[in-house]
């Protein structure tokens, strides 16, 4: 196993030692002990940049299934480096949060961390695997932990319905997803995104281009919250806040971020891909900002903050993949500049989010609540919260000498290349694009104005709080302040990650634009230009809105914090429920024929559209030879039995029938030459005739049913349909044998069943060797039927009486 695979694999490792531990170490937080597996990743990862300098990469591969094209590759270029960085180094300040957050003596520490590991490992798993399917397999756990880590506190109910929310939407999008990368292999003949990424041409002129990459961006839309599928993170913020900020701020919702950057190359080229994704992003980006205006809970307009700016993110991804329409190299970097800036306020978002929450998980954990209409006048009691929450808003909202300052400058530079843009009928839409794009950054400076304002400034109201509210001890500030001053050093020194981080990770996403030709370099001040007008303009209005706030606050608008779309969901979800329940009462009669006739009808339907879409029908006798007298005899025996079941009227008349029908079945295999066959139809009609003599002989009289004759209609037309079609095949599968290519599957077993099984019986050999796992299958189901009987029996009687 190579370092990279025992790099995914570690979290789950520790996971699984987690609750061995956890019962000695009721003296030490278990954080402490969790805290070396993220740490000691980091430092793994950051020995491994110069792996990926210069546009390099690493592939370490491990085979799986490789009848399937499934290998468990690991690869390691500059954008996957980047995530495990954000990962594992986000990861560990959250655990040490986490410490002083979570209460040792009241809280089930074990299960909390082995979530939070398995989530780790599942989002390496992501952003290392190069299979799609093994990706895929990662993607559906990343929603399966953070479903377990949003109920965390399942005695809350709001928690239950934030993860169910969560579960539902996410792994929807995932099996979209699957799909998409189902209809890539079908193409290509491979699960690899490398090799899919080489093929990028040959996919482009498939009919199956379109919906895949729709269906892959269902998948990333999903899990990056993007619009209309963007509110189920806002109830998702119900998670204890180390989760929010890890999950919600750094990880799981830039999942979405990296799909679409990793995918980039393979679908860039369509200006389908460009338009669903810039029309997306921006859409989320204005819903996002504004709808955090509307709330009223920290978290809730955090919730809405990381929408808006997942949407920003989405965004410029969007308008980086032009670089790949580009008539020339010089016009592929003008454009592919967005994909770097998508890739510099991926690391400031993860920064100045990241302290946030934690600030805000600090104020929830202090004061009680989170209601900014009960908050106020904290400045002076919590100084350190201030300044963190400070250096956060400040760089959400784009002021200087922030790193979201100079991240947003970028933001507004390249949306006004798109007004020059000369692509897929961009020029015409471009300054609609700008205008969008500068609204919702005005709303962003106003949310983060309420944010910052309600909380610290004003009057403190200390009827408000049922606790002595004051500053949290120094370990729960020490994660929020490392990452403050991140905020602050990379705003005051930007290109610090420039060669090591942020060109390899472009250049994996542009690999056909050598990064020099991007000229990456960044600064506070960049003169007096059109992007520092559009921000002194965004400073301004917003201003003016909050100072007006008072005013507007009242509109109707403003009164319902939850996001319409919800209304959606919960009628979905009413409808979902009740259609289950209608469809439920039609199928659980509680007769075994109605549930016959459900399977028969299903097998029938699906059956018949195979056999007519694949024209197997065939017709020919030049292979039958003379039909013994005794044969006829016995063929009509068999349909004389068959026909007499139709009338019969008791049950005894027609268990015997039925076991002449088997027996006759057994004397055709005995002519045939099938005496396993015959010897086994023997045993089963035997003991069927007789336990469904000993059985019936208790069971009331047959009563005529009400509606029987369109139940028995509907039975015949199922039977003669079941027949019909059993002949056809029937007699194609014998037709098909006289045709020159075709090669019987018997010869293979005559062959290799001495020589692969050493078995002489052929039949045993296919029995237990090759189908061996049906037959164990079967033998199970047989112990289970076995068992089931036991009891029933064993409990028949009670101390004499029935139960």
């Amino acid at each position: 196993m190579s370092s990279l695979h025992l790099a995914i694999i570690l979290p789950f490792l520790i996971a699984i030692v987690i609750p061995l531990i956890y019962p000695f170490t009721k003296r030490i937080h278990t954080g402490w002990f969790v805290l070396l597996v993220p740490s000691a990743l980091f430092a793994y990862f950051v020995s491994r940049t110069s792996d990926t300098a210069n546009g390099g990469a690493v592939m370490e591969e491990m085979a799986w299934v490789p009848s399937l094209d499934i290998h468990f590759n690991a690869y390691l270029d500059g954008l996957g480096l980047l995530f495990a960085l954000l990962i594992t180094g986000i990861g560990a300040l959250v655990v040490l949060y986490s410490i002083f957050y979570l209460d040792k003596t009241k809280e089930k520490l074990s299960n909390f961390y082995v979530y939070l590991l398995m989530f780790m490992g599942a989002m390496l798993g992501i952003v290392l695997s190069d299979n799609l399917i093994v990706l895929y397999i990662f993607w559906e756990v990343t929603s399966l932990s953070s479903a377990l880590l949003i109920s965390y506190w399942f005695t809350n109910k709001g928690s239950i319905f934030g993860a169910r929310k969560s579960m539902l939407i996410t792994v929807f999008g995932g099996f979209a997803m699957m799909a998409g990368f189902i209809l890539l292999y079908v193409e290509t003949g491979t699960f690899s995104i490398q090799s899919l990424i080489g093929q990028a041409d040959i996919i482009m002129q498939s009919p199956f281009f379109i919906p895949a990459m729709i269906l892959v961006l269902i998948g990333a839309f999903t899990k990056s919250a993007q619009f209309p599928f963007h509110f189920w993170l806002p109830d998702a913020m119900e998670a204890p806040t180390p989760v929010s900020a890890y999950l919600h701020s750094a990880t799981m919702v830039k999942a979405g971020i990296y799909l679409v950057a990793r995918t980039t190359p393979i679908f860039a080229g369509a200006p389908e891909w460009f338009w669903i994704i810039v029309i997306t992003g921006l859409t989320t980006l204005i819903w996002g900002s504004v709808s955090a205006v509307r709330q009223r809970d920290l978290k809730g307009i955090l919730a809405f903050s990381t929408i808006s700016q997942l949407g920003l993110l989405m965004t410029l991804l969007g308008v980086g993949s032009s670089a790949f329409n580009a008539n020339s190299l010089s016009e592929s970097a003008l454009y592919g500049a967005a994909i770097a800036t998508a890739v510099i306020h991926l690391i400031n978002h993860a920064t100045f989010k990241g302290s946030l929450f934690m600030a805000v998980g600090i104020i929830d954990h202090e004061t009680g609540t989170r209601d900014i209409n009960k908050l106020g006048g904290l400045m002076a009691i919590m100084p350190i919260t201030f300044t963190i929450s400070l250096v956060g808003l400040a760089s959400m909202a784009g002021i200087p000498p922030f790193n979201g300052f100079i991240s947003k400058e970028m933001f507004f530079t390249e949306m006004l290349t798109v007004t020059s843009m000369n692509f897929a009928g961009v020029e015409t839409w471009g300054y609609v694009m700008l205008a969008i794009a500068w609204i919702a950054s005005i709303f962003t400076f106003l949310y983060c104005a309420i944010l910052f304002f309600k909380t610290f400034f004003g009057r403190f109201q200390k009827e408000q709080f049922n606790r002595t509210v004051h500053e949290a001890p120094l370990g729960m500030l020490i994660s929020p302040v490392i990452l403050g001053s991140l905020v602050i050093l990379f705003g005051l020194f930007p290109n610090l990650l420039v060669t090591s981080v942020i060109e390899p990770a472009v250049a994996s996403i542009l690999p056909h634009v050598p990064v020099e030709e991007l000229s990456i370099d960044m600064t506070l001040w960049h003169g007096i230009n059109t992007e520092l007008l559009m921000s002194l303009g965004v400073i301004g209005i917003g201003s003016t809105l909050y100072l007006t706030y008072p005013k507007w606050k009242s509109i109707a608008i403003m009164q319902h914090s939850r996001d319409p779309f919800n209304r959606v969901y919960d009628k979905s979800l009413d409808g979902l429920s009740s259609s289950s329940e209608w469809i439920t009462k039609l199928q659980m009669t509680g007769r075994l024929r109605d549930y016959f006739a459900y399977m028969l009808v299903f097998i029938v339907a699906l059956l018949a559209y195979a056999f007519v879409r694949s024209n197997s029908f065939t017709l020919s006798f030049t292979a039958t030879e003379e039909t013994p007298v005794y044969l006829y005899a016995i063929t009509f025996l068999l349909i004389l039995s068959t026909i007499a079941l139709l009338f019969m009227k008791g049950r005894i008349q027609l268990i015997i029938t039925i076991g002449v029908v088997g027996f006759l079945m057994a004397l055709l295999f005995a002519v045939f030459s099938a005496q396993d066959l015959a010897l086994t139809q023997l045993l089963i009609e035997t003991v069927t005739v007789v336990l469904l003599l000993l059985a019936f002989r208790h069971l009331p009289e047959v009563t005529k049913e009400i509606g029987s004759r369109v139940r028995k209609s509907l039975h015949i037309s199922i039977s003669i349909a079941v027949g019909i079609l059993v002949f056809l095949i029937s007699v194609s599968a014998f037709a098909l044998r006289t045709e020159a290519n075709f090669t019987p599957i018997s010869e293979f077993f005559i062959e290799n069943s001495y020589k692969l099984a050493g078995g002489e019986n052929m039949v045993n050999v296919i029995l237990v060797d090759f189908r061996g796992l049906d037959t164990i299958l079967e033998v199970l189901v047989l112990a289970i039927v076995g068992l089931a009987i036991l009891m029933m029996v064993k409990h028949r009687f009670k101390g004499g009486e029935d139960v």
